[in-house]
């Protein structure tokens, strides 16, 4: 069975997600998780984003990078990314370099849905 897990390049917990949030609102363009600046709101997810998540035939699973089992490797991941995985393996679906290019959510689940030939 296939399903797409997003990670993000932040840790989980109470703390880092607020600190998090007050980051990416004083100081936006160092922000270092371009998924959570695209989708994500300065306390949750938008809206937009969640309808297509809900709306997608496959099952979606969202990881932070501490979050990421130890022995799950895939060489020269970078965060975030989002990954295809089937079975045991997983292959990067979109890198840290397309999301750190992409301008905005609608190009995302362009992007996305592209990607899924969707």
């Amino acid at each position: 069975m296939k399903q797409l897990l997003f990670v993000y390049n932040a840790d989980s917990g109470l703390f880092n997600a607020l600190t998090d949030a007050a980051h990416k609102v004083l100081s936006p363009k160092t922000y270092s998780c371009a998924l959570c600046k695209l989708t994500h709101g300065s306390v949750s997810m938008k809206k937009e984003w969640a309808d297509y998540i809900a709306s997608l035939p496959i099952q979606s699973t969202f990881l932070h990078k501490d979050e990421l089992p130890k022995d799950f490797a895939i060489g020269g991941l970078e965060l975030p990314a989002v990954l295809l995985k089937e079975g045991n393996s997983a292959d990067i679906l979109i890198s840290a370099t397309e999301l750190e290019q992409t301008a905005s959510l609608e190009n995302l689940i362009s992007l996305l849905s592209d990607r899924l030939s969707l």
